[in-house]
């Protein structure tokens, strides 16, 4: 783990700035899973046995902190990209990897709102996590558009912000554990090519 200087060059981070780093990922994973993503950055610092100022050291805003407790979850799903890429079928590649998504955007109550504002936000940290995503899923609608499986004019950032809005119906009713199945369902009938 590296740590930049004012120079600009890289270099090695202290151990304890490595241990309090790797703290308050370890924290604000437990409690975004307990809270939400709108959890107060004073809890997360105050259970990782750190000050308030040393969490903006590591993490200038929620923002940059939402983006590095995000990283393993965001490396799987490109994985689950990458592994799919090449599918026999590509729209049903397409839509087991939006459900993956789907699922990954539940994962912490205020996720997809987040993901939401922050997909229009070049200058957001947590865009970091969105921008590879938005590309995978781009390269697996376009295998889908080729086959003529999926209309050329459906873009990968509505089908992002689709996803983004099942997961947020689906947080705000968790008693129906199986609505955004459904709502995946029924927002894939409009996906297909009208019939000629």
């Amino acid at each position: 783990m590296t740590t930049r200087t004012v120079e600009g060059t890289a270099r090695p981070m202290r151990a304890d700035a490595r241990r309090n780093h790797e703290r308050l990922l370890t924290e604000a994973r437990a409690v975004f899973a307990q809270q939400g993503t709108a959890a107060s950055l004073e809890e997360i610092a105050r259970r990782s046995g750190v000050g308030i100022g040393t969490l903006y050291r590591h993490f200038p805003n929620r923002h940059a902190m939402m983006n590095a407790v995000f990283q393993e979850a965001k490396s799987a799903l490109l994985d689950h990209s990458r592994a799919l890429a090449h599918a026999e079928r590509p729209c049903v590649a397409l839509i087991e990897w939006l459900r993956a998504l789907i699922t990954h955007a539940s994962e912490y109550r205020g996720l997809s709102r987040e993901l939401m504002s922050a997909s229009g936000d070049a200058s957001s940290a947590l865009s970091q996590c969105c921008v590879p995503l938005y590309e995978a899923g781009e390269r697996l609608l376009a295998r889908a558009r080729e086959v003529g499986a999926v209309r050329h004019d459906v873009s990968i950032g509505d089908l992002m912000r689709l996803t983004n809005a099942i997961a947020l119906a689906a947080e705000e009713t968790p008693d129906d554990p199986g609505l955004p199945d459904r709502l995946l369902d029924l927002t894939l009938c409009g996906l297909r090519p009208a019939p000629a």
